[in-house]
């Protein structure tokens, strides 16, 4: 039989190494990341109740160093608000300024962001409650043969 397994989910980190709070982002979403895809040891291999009741969510983390295009731009803002923008872009008033602020200096963008591509979701700095949330509203995987 044939089992089709569903995509997973792409968080997109836009990083930043030089800046403490983006460290702790990606520190953040690598453990979220790898604690997700762990599998049963040979202890736990009878009795998974454990691990059923925690309903891992696995997803696809993806780090960049490049701010985010005009299109990536305008979906983060999207998911956070136009009024955000300043909080994304230094100096921005709204989307377009944003936009157009970005084009003319990419350090202009303020990282870390952390971005759910799949179901509309971002997070601007480090909160990590907001991003831990954010993470267990993805879709669970459910198995089936």
């Amino acid at each position: 039989m044939f089992r089709f397994h569903k995509t997973l989910d792409v968080i997109t980190l836009f990083h930043k190494p030089s800046t403490p709070a983006s460290l702790r982002v990606l520190t953040l979403l690598k453990q979220v990341s790898a604690h997700a895809s762990e599998t049963a040891t040979e202890d736990q291999a009878t009795d998974h109740t454990h691990q059923n009741k925690l309903q891992r969510t696995e997803f696809e983390l993806n780090v960049t160093e490049d701010p985010p295009t005009s299109d990536q731009m305008r979906s983060i803002l999207e998911y956070v608000g136009a009024r955000q923008a300043s909080q994304v872009v230094t100096g921005a008033r709204d989307e377009a300024d944003a936009i157009k602020l970005l084009a003319e200096n990419a350090n202009r963008f303020k990282p870390p962001v952390t971005v759910d591509w799949n179901n509309g979701r971002a997070v601007i700095g480090d909160n990590e409650s907001e991003i831990m949330k954010m993470i267990a509203q993805l879709p669970k995987e459910t198995s089936s043969v």
